[in-house]
């Protein structure tokens, strides 16, 4: 080995020095000496794979001891930082499926304290002073919200697809067009669940193309089910056709056949009415005489992730029975936040102004540019770290699998160093305390002023002042 490169090597110091210089800090010293130790020698171990890969050119001739602190302290900040974490988003993306959907609304979390934090009712009826029924507490709320005749809760919309499907078809055939056949996320296919269920799957019509007649020659003796399913976040345009539900529906009880949609985000308000595209919604899809509807919680009805079973009382009794419903079932946590947030739902204006993603949804340009306006002015009269804040039009997308057309109208933060690329200021914001997930577009980083919650923007402030130095001081 080198001379250079040795000498830097022995210059390392050693885990128990470090140990004792990290215990006798305010900042760490309450951290575990476990944890403490693996982060040092962790480090430790980065800095010599690093001294050892590195060009000798480009190799100190001193080591810089102040530099490996600065990195060991970045390394036990982010050993403290809790996997599962609370993110900005300035994506502009409102229902981000990476970024855990729908945030919950205020009453939601002070549910999710009271019944998480204490014994609950979940499975004993106060009543009879015996056993009782988890399905049973939500059930009475939504066939008031939505006119159902019954209701089930699973812990996701695609556990509800495979239950309702293996509750009636399995072993025999379900018909769904053959353009309705997507791909709901994370590289799952409507096809893929369909067979978990135990049905077999009968496609009719074209990509673009389905006619009423398509499903009336594809009957059989093995038919089971005729399925409508909501087309996620593509929509095919131009020369198209798809069989209205109601058609689907008539053909179905003729033939002594029960139809089932999978409606995908479950909207329970007309979004149409505060000047967004029209989406269909729960109500009036039960109004049509479909025996079930199946929908997520956590999308458009802006609650918790959950999957939503309504329709016919006999059939929903029937998936009641089936002994997947116990390994499908929802928590008592799933079943307070949605709760909550179905109750706001009574009264349409309050559940437009308390439930965050029907807010962002329906804010006025006028507003969202207002809060932008206010940032710049906030953030160039504070920074001193050399970026470079501005203000652009910007477009918004609704995201997880709802509205796929629509674009809101926004407002975004340009920010900009001279010294630093704007993939690498994306970076640093990933890794800010909180991060900030931001958009990169046409090599400008974007922070999307109609996705932040009120209580980010002095976060996102305070991460903004800070950004620079924190990256410069960190050691890769």
């Amino acid at each position: 080995m080198d001379i250079k490169r040795s000498h830097l090597l022995r210059q390392l110091p050693g885990v128990n020095e470090l140990l004792q210089y990290f215990e006798s800090q305010a900042s760490s010293r309450h951290l575990p000496r476990k944890l403490m130790t693996q982060v040092i020698r962790d480090s430790l171990e980065t800095q010599r794979r690093h001294l050892l890969a590195g060009a000798l050119d480009r190799l100190p001739s001193d080591l810089n001891r102040s530099e490996l602190l600065q990195y060991i302290h970045h390394r036990l900040v982010q050993a403290q930082r809790s996997r599962l974490c609370r993110v900005i988003n300035a994506t502009g993306v409102i229902i981000h499926t990476n970024l855990g959907r729908s945030p919950l609304p205020a009453v939601a979390l002070e549910r999710l304290l009271e019944v998480g934090g204490y014994y609950s009712n979940l499975e004993y009826d106060l009543d009879a002073g015996c056993r009782g029924s988890r399905h049973d507490h939500l059930e009475g709320l939504l066939r008031d919200l939505t006119g159902a005749a019954a209701a089930l809760i699973v812990n996701n919309n695609a556990a509800a697809v495979m239950l309702a499907l293996n509750t009636l078809a399995q072993g025999r055939e379900v018909i769904v067009s053959r353009g309705q056949l997507v791909e709901i996320g994370g590289s799952f296919r409507m096809p893929e669940i369909m067979a978990m269920s135990g049905a077999r799957l009968r496609e009719v019509g074209t990509t673009n193309k389905t006619y009423l007649r398509d499903f009336e020659a594809a009957l059989s003796p093995e038919t089971a089910v005729l399925l409508k399913v909501h087309m996620s976040n593509y929509r095919i345009l131009g020369f198209t056709h798809e069989v209205p539900l109601a058609d689907l529906v008539a053909l179905g009880h003729q033939h002594g056949l029960p139809v089932v949609e999978d409606l995908g985000s479950g909207c329970l308000i007309d979004l149409s009415r505060y000047g967004l595209e029209k989406e269909p919604t729960v109500t009036e899809a039960l109004k049509t005489g479909v025996d079930l509807v199946l929908f997520s919680g956590d999308k458009l009805l802006g609650g918790p992730q959950a999957g939503l079973v309504l329709g016919d009382q006999a059939i929903v009794e029937r998936l009641k029975r089936n002994p997947l419903t116990r390994a499908l079932r929802p928590d008592k946590l799933t079943l307070a936040a949605l709760e909550a947030t179905l109750r706001l739902y009574l009264d349409e204006p309050r559940a437009v102004a308390a439930i965050p993603t029907l807010w962002i949804l329906t804010r006025p340009l006028a507003e969202v540019k207002r809060q932008a306006q206010n940032l710049v002015r906030r953030l160039r009269s504070r920074l001193i770290n050399g970026l470079q804040v501005g203000l652009c039009p910007s477009l918004a997308r609704v995201g997880g699998g709802a509205l796929p057309q629509l674009a809101l109208p926004s407002q975004a933060l340009s920010v900009a160093h001279p010294e630093w690329a704007a993939h690498h200021l994306e970076a640093r914001l990933r890794q800010a305390n909180p991060p900030v997930i931001a958009r990169l577009e046409q090599d400008r980083l974007l922070l999307d002023v109609r996705t932040l919650l009120p209580e980010d923007q002095h976060l996102l402030v305070s991460v903004l002042e800070n950004l620079l130095p924190a990256a410069k001081n960190h050691l890769s």
